[in-house]
């Protein structure tokens, strides 16, 4: 049970932005506390990928704000995000194909000897600390992620963000094209980013997945909010017809 009594881990008041004059995000709010999953459902154009992309700083939000930890946040460049401890994992996963995990949970940040020469052997060492925390079946460290599967991918993408110190994940349908044991592996790693606290914003279309993965869904149509419910208390279907009608289920309108 999530408990949201304190103060939010994120906190997205009024976020408005348009591009051409089409409103993409109309007055959007939506929070995040520790150790919570919030999914963003909606048809593609909903504005649910737009929102996300305010909070990760690739997008600069026309009006409205963002609190982190209770206290106001500017970010205008992904860079800033990650000052604030945000981090983003998008479909394409951004993993250096050639290189093995290791590589890539340090790339462009990579460990260095006293002399400045770069210690693979250090490297290799965190990977496999991290790895023995998220995933402890994964084995193939030497392997370029190239020959790794969807989920191992995902694995690695996730143990870089983890490394250093995410505390807020968005995750961009971290389960399309993939297999039901990959699938399964993905919603392992995110229960085990639940324990440690992490918050996780969750953008997907598939309204089982959500359901399965996330505690609370934030539902938006045409750029607007249609409704934040508890995934416990609804069915998929109440989720289908937030996405269609764009309108709260009856047994939950205040």
């Amino acid at each position: 049970m999530v408990d949201r009594s304190g103060t939010p881990l994120v906190e997205m008041r009024d976020i408005s932005i348009s591009f051409g004059g089409i409103k993409a995000v109309d007055h959007v709010s939506v929070d995040l506390f520790p150790g919570e999953v919030v999914g963003l459902l909606g048809h593609n154009g909903a504005g649910k990928s737009t929102l996300i992309k305010c909070l990760s700083g690739a997008y600069r939000q026309d009006s409205g704000e963002i609190f982190v930890n209770g206290k106001k946040a500017d970010i205008q460049t992904p860079r800033d995000a990650r000052t604030y401890n945000i981090e983003t994992i998008y479909q394409t996963l951004a993993l250096a194909d050639n290189l093995d995990a290791a590589s890539n949970l340090f790339l462009g940040r990579e460990l260095t000897t006293a002399l400045g020469f770069v210690d693979d052997a250090a490297m290799e060492a965190e990977t496999r600390r991290i790895f023995k925390r998220l995933n402890p079946n994964f084995r193939k460290f030497a392997a370029p992620v190239s020959s790794l599967s969807g989920g191992q991918r995902q694995s690695v993408a996730i143990a870089r963000a983890v490394y250093f110190e995410a505390k807020i994940l968005v995750m961009d349908e971290p389960t399309a094209a993939l297999g039901p044991q990959e699938t399964q592996m993905v919603a392992e790693l995110i229960q085990e980013l639940k324990k440690q606290g992490l918050g996780i914003f969750l953008i997907d279309h598939d309204v089982h997945q959500v359901k399965r993965l996330c505690d609370r869904a934030a539902v938006m149509k045409n750029g607007e909010l249609v409704g934040v419910v508890e995934v416990d208390k609804v069915s998929t279907d109440d989720l289908l017809g937030m996405i269609i009608a764009g309108k709260t289920p009856e047994h939950l309108a205040a």
